[in-house]
């Protein structure tokens, strides 16, 4: 414990402790393990939610708010300390993201009422925000031969985290204890996992600021856009805003509609019906899809799922629905990969942990104001017709994304077994 808080001071520990010296392929191991844990135990109140609405006396607009903390945080954090890993080591900010990613499950796990629900999602959002560019980094910097693998692995823990849980979530209500059960299990994970955190060997911080510049080297960055990334930037952050946009609609409204119009009471169904998205997307990451026209095909997909789960949703035609859900999760794996894998290979390996921060800044904020404004929508004009509305905004703006990526493709030409421009 003592190197760890060594490296919080970013001073060089001096002491005769044990260390692990862990292996290369048991620090990518821990260092995925811990963003896909975070990830999961953020996402286990998916199923949750309808319960949780009719206990509390919630709402839509109270479910979209205690959703949005967590995002928030995220943020905020993502933009504050997204940085941090770069200055104090990989390790210790990924103690610190279990540590509040342990607060936040026990918080969430004994709330009674909103405000106890929004404070456990916001230690959530900033364990997750912590955990985000550590871990990419992390992965990034065991790989240097094969930076479009760290991306891939960043991608599958996250995407297979978000989709485990809602799945999780439902499962482990069942248990005695009931909606408190998967925060205290999550919760007992997260304390195993500081066991090997602790006792790995450290790897020095990549950037450890001199005695004078620490404090200034830990302050929020005034401007979080990589300049090199260009129009890669944009895109990857673009088709990651939609796609949070529908994970979060999927992972907080959605399971309720989905249960009144389809007469769902199971709530590991019910999970596993909400989580079909976003499994989907993380297997598809599991392959290596190349192509010219790969990314304008998986965002053209995209728009032809979201009008599925449009059409299924409004007719009751559940096989649609399901048929939609898998065919968006894999339009959105395979859009955002190759999106994502752009805009982390035009910088530097340096300024790896801060892109990827950025990037999930746009992200994010379609986790929040598209599922912010739904819910404040579904108090005025109903949920079926907001919902609605907001699938079909969804739908253009995938449509217009296809276009760019489409024309965008069309300017570069292969050479040398990657893309160009001409």
């Amino acid at each position: 414990m003592m190197s760890v808080l060594s490296e919080l001071r970013m001073q060089p520990h001096v002491g005769g402790y044990t260390f692990w010296d862990a292996s290369a392929g048991m620090r990518l191991a821990l260092s995925g393990l811990v963003i896909f844990v975070l990830l999961c135990g953020a996402n286990l109140a998916t199923p949750l939610y309808p319960a949780l609405q009719e206990q509390l006396s919630l709402g839509p607009m109270g479910t979209t708010v205690a959703f949005a903390s967590y995002v928030l945080a995220l943020l905020f954090c993502l933009v504050s300390i997204g940085h941090w890993s770069d200055h104090i080591g990989r390790r210790a900010a990924l103690i610190l993201a279990v540590l509040l990613g342990l607060a936040g499950s026990l918080v969430f796990a004994s709330a009674q009422g909103l405000v106890g629900l929004c404070v456990g999602r916001a230690l959530q959002g900033a364990s997750v925000a912590m955990a985000t560019g550590a871990s990419a980094a992390a992965l990034r910097e065991l790989l240097p031969s094969k930076p479009q693998w760290a991306s891939r692995f960043t991608l599958l823990a996250s995407a297979g985290g978000v989709a485990l849980g809602p799945l999780l979530g439902g499962l482990l209500a069942l248990l005695p204890g009931g909606n408190a059960t998967p925060f205290r299990v999550i919760g007992a994970v997260l304390l195993l996992l500081l066991v090997p955190l602790t006792l790995l060997r450290a790897r020095p911080a990549i950037a450890l600021a001199a005695p004078g510049e620490r404090g200034r080297a830990l302050a929020p960055r005034a401007g979080i856009i990589p300049a090199t990334a260009g129009g890669e930037f944009w895109m990857a952050g673009l088709t990651g805003f939609l796609s949070f946009a529908i994970f979060g609609f999927v992972l907080s409204l959605a399971p309720g509609h989905l249960s009144a119009v389809f007469a769902l009471h199971s709530l590991p169904l019910i999970g596993l019906l909400a989580g079909l998205a976003l499994l989907s997307s993380s297997l598809v990451q599991l392959g290596n899809l190349h192509g010219r026209h790969v990314q304008s095909s998986a965002t053209l997909a995209l728009a032809v799922a979201l009008l599925g789960l449009l059409i299924g949703l409004h007719y009751s035609f559940l096989s649609l629905v399901v048929l939609s859900m898998l065919l968006l999760g894999a339009g959105q794996g395979v859009a955002f990969q190759a999106a994502f894998g752009a805009a982390v290979d035009a910088v530097p390996v340096a300024e790896h942990a801060r892109t990827v921060s950025a990037v999930y800044v746009i992200t994010y904020l379609g986790s929040t104001l598209p599922v912010i404004g739904l819910g404040w929508a579904a108090g005025v004009f109903g949920l079926g017709v907001s919902i609605q509305v907001f699938l079909l905004g969804a739908i253009l703006m995938a449509l217009a994304l296809a276009a760019v990526a489409w024309r965008s493709e069309r300017l570069r030409i292969p050479r040398a077994g990657r893309t160009v421009e001409s």
